[in-house]
């Protein structure tokens, strides 16, 4: 099966899905201010005498499910709003990786960006515990906490940096893939480059199971894996799919060490230019796609994998316990901090 065949099997099933807007409102909504229209975004009302652009960055692939997902908000929020808002979606990093448009969002240049919550960590330092491994039970744990009292302040949290948090979209659970022999064990990372995202949790983790970090931006890790520059990544099955690394990397470990969710995130500058009905509009439309992008995540998954094996990858399933040992003094290290406290709070989620 290729990208395009997943793309159309994920619309296929999902035309027919009806969400609520409110049924899986995710994260706080503080109320914020009306100002003068700022960056990408000029106000509109009800009448529609202005039209509001909005422009959203991401580095995925637009046959990616996350994509399919900010079609699906863009479609929902032409609708409420009677064309009045218009939401630009510019996918493969064309306006620069998730760090560049995170800080496009901070000042305003840039209305949105979908971003892993890894390079977060560099503006909002709580969001490093996302990338702790083995962090949650289950995926019902995982999206326990992120529908709850921790993901909802941990959304309100970059306000102080100047972005603030729509809604979270699934990620799935991480997990190595490699060119050479497969991870099966910690053992089997030592000496090896292995290419994680900006993020210091993900290369300590990487570091404490004995491998050799390597920070590579993801639109270039197709040839960075090609040319032997790294030995291995880790990312979630639609993403080692439809980013066709799978052609370079024929070994695929389900260690599933971290859920990394992502997240929409939105500019303060430009939000608080707004006005609340528009507000309303992009927050209804930011969580029925988040409840669109869960649904097409399951399916995606599933068709991921099958078209993996087609295409020649070794799926393994390594036994976790080892891995789990091996991390355990990220966690001792934290005893005490602010992110160790918030450790708490989550494993107390039943």
């Amino acid at each position: 099966m290729d990208k395009k065949a997943v793309s159309f099997v994920v619309l296929g099933c999902l035309l027919g899905i009806i969400i609520t807007s409110g049924a899986f409102s995710m994260l706080a909504r503080p109320a914020s201010a009306e100002g003068a229209s700022a960056g990408q975004a000029s106000d509109a009302t009800s009448a529609g005498t202005k039209k509001v652009i909005l422009k959203l960055s991401h580095a995925l692939d637009q046959s990616h499910p996350v994509h399919l997902a900010m079609e699906y908000m863009a479609r929902q929020l032409d609708k409420r709003s009677g064309g009045a808002v218009q939401l630009q979606i510019f996918p493969n990093g064309q306006l620069g990786s998730e760090t560049e448009s995170i800080e496009q969002v901070q000042r305003g240049a840039l209305a949105m960006v979908k971003t892993s919550t890894a390079p977060l960590e560099g503006f909002i330092p709580e969001m490093a515990i996302f990338g702790l491994p083995y962090l949650f039970r289950d995926q019902d744990h995982y999206w326990k906490v992120l529908l709850g009292d921790v993901g909802r302040d941990l959304a309100s949290a970059g306000t102080k940096v100047g972005v603030r948090g729509l809604c979270y979209y699934d990620s799935g659970s991480r997990s190595f893939y490699t060119s050479g022999a497969p991870v099966m064990s910690p053992d089997d990372l030592k000496g090896k480059k292995i290419r994680v995202m900006q993020s210091k949790t993900a290369m300590d983790m990487i570091s404490q199971m004995g491998g050799a970090p390597t920070p590579i931006a993801f639109g270039e890790l197709y040839s960075a894996l090609q040319q032997g520059m790294v030995d291995g990544a880790e990312n979630n099955p639609p993403s080692l799919f439809t980013s066709r690394h799978f052609e370079v990397t024929k070994h695929y470990s389900l260690d599933e060490h971290t859920r990394v969710p992502d997240i929409i995130l939105f500019s303060q500058k430009i939000w608080e230019s707004l006005s609340p009905e528009v507000q309303r509009w992009i927050e209804e439309a930011a969580d029925e796609s988040a409840a669109f992008q869960r649904e097409a995540w399951k399916k995606s998954t599933q068709d991921a994998l099958d078209a993996l094996k087609k295409a020649g990858v070794t799926i393994h399933e390594p036994d976790k316990e080892p891995f789990r040992r091996q991390v355990q003094p990220m966690y001792d290290r934290l005893e005490g901090t602010e992110i160790g406290k918030l450790v708490k709070r989550i494993q107390e989620v039943k």
